[in-house]
């Protein structure tokens, strides 16, 4: 039975479990590499490579492609399969991808191709990899010390994002943007490290006689789409990312291309951003324990899509530049409560051997969306201009509470009755 009571547990010390702390400390060193790439990979496109805004927007699409593809076998597989080592080989086919970048640029034989068959490959092998990391982590830890390890996870993240475009930038500007790639691909190898120092036991599923994937595939989807709250977290998060890619496909076009400023001062803005996810991680228990769980993601969902809609006039060449980047940040510290919640209650509601499908059906939706927007991105900025691309982005997000809050009136209307996770329709 899921309610919508605030969650006031505080489960202490998550990082002395020896089996999560490795999961964690290889997942930040991944991220740290990660959090390079986010601007080397566009910045090689736009600089070098000299791509339109329309082909930027391709890459950003071939990024996120894979989720829509091939999101909702993955999970169905993923759960035939020994996680941990669907998340090992993701790491390791990562790194190899990313170790194709330098070479060709070495090999001064680098072309747009080549980049969106990366991205695409990428997509491709994160599918895969989220999928099982996030079912494999409640066999980690307790349940009632699922929001601590996913506020752990998340700030870690949020460090090393912070961290990484500023040095990402320094990092391009010496060395180039391909050569700064290959520090993400050794990220991967160090993940791959400590992914196989788990010591618990990952044994392989046993799957029921006469299983079918399509069988599986739609269990996982009437399970997500059957209940109420799960439903509008799902829709919630994806009209977020669908809009929000229509405008972040386009912002480094506008940085890096249209205001020419330098791969330091690009890597700025996602430095703002991080830091303000990781404040925003700090809060979030604090914020769910005042508001509830359902009306502090409203809050979380209205409050950073007017943030960030506030920022956009504000990026320019110029001191103007610094309060973007602020306001920005602050949209993240927001938007966090809303993420970290609804990630912890979706894994806490969803019967373990379920947890990969409906994670593969979340991630379909949810990211699915994703190059759908940068593809709309891409389309605004060639023909509309980059400017417009953003304010249709920011806009947008302002629609994502609606799922999410009718769930929330209706509830209320019941004078408060608990939302059960078992209910359809």
């Amino acid at each position: 039975m899921t309610t919508l009571a605030p969650d006031r547990t505080r489960p202490p010390h998550v990082l002395r479990l020896p089996d999560f702390r490795r999961l964690w400390i290889g997942d930040t060193v991944s991220q740290a590499g990660t959090a390079v790439t986010v601007l080397a990979l566009p910045l090689v496109a736009i600089g070098p490579l000299g791509a339109s805004p329309f082909e930027a927007g391709l890459l950003v699409m071939c990024e996120y492609l894979g989720f829509l593809l091939l999101g909702l076998p993955a999970g169905a597989w993923v759960d035939r399969m020994r996680g941990r080592r669907v998340m090992i080989a993701g790491d390791l086919g990562r790194a190899a991808l990313l170790a194709t970048l330098p070479v060709a640029a070495w090999l001064d034989v680098l072309t747009l191709p080549q980049l969106y068959a990366v991205g695409f490959g990428l997509s491709v092998l994160t599918a895969f990899f989220d999928i099982a990391y996030q079912s494999q982590l409640p066999r980690l830890v307790d349940a009632d010390r699922l929001v601590a390890a996913n506020v752990a996870l998340e700030s870690s993240r949020t460090v090393t994002a912070a961290a990484g475009p500023g040095v990402g930038g320094a990092l391009i500007a010496a060395v180039t943007a391909p050569v700064a790639l290959a520090v993400d691909a050794v990220s991967f190898l160090v993940s791959a490290l400590f992914l196989s120092r788990i010591r618990r036991p990952d044994p392989k599923p046993v799957r029921a006689p006469g299983a079918r994937l399509r069988d599986e595939v739609a269990e996982g989807l009437r399970f997500v789409f059957g209940d109420r709250l799960l439903r509008a977290l799902t829709l919630t998060a994806a009209i977020s990312n669908l809009c929000g890619t229509i405008g972040a496909s386009m912002l480094l076009v506008l940085l890096a291309g249209e205001l020419g400023m330098s791969p330091f001062l690009c890597g700025l803005v996602f430095t703002a951003e991080a830091l303000g996810g990781l404040l925003g991680s700090l809060l979030t228990t604090r914020a769910v324990a005042r508001l509830g769980q359902t009306r502090a993601m409203c809050a979380s969902v209205v409050v950073s899509g007017a943030l960030w809609l506030a920022a956009l006039p504000f990026f320019h060449a110029d001191w103007r530049y610094a309060l973007a980047c602020v306001l920005q940040g602050l949209g993240w510290t927001a938007f966090m409560t809303f993420k970290i919640t609804s990630v912890a209650l979706r894994q806490r509601v969803t019967p373990a051997p379920l947890l990969g499908r409906v994670t593969a059906t979340v991630r379909f939706v949810v990211w699915g969306c994703m190059p759908l927007g940068a593809l709309a991105g891409g389309l605004l900025g060639e023909y509309a201009g980059v400017r417009t691309a953003l304010w249709t982005g920011g806009a947008g997000e302002l629609l994502a509470v609606i799922p999410l809050l009718l769930v929330a009136l209706r509830a209320r209307r019941r004078g408060g009755a608990p939302v059960d996770p078992a209910t359809r329709g």
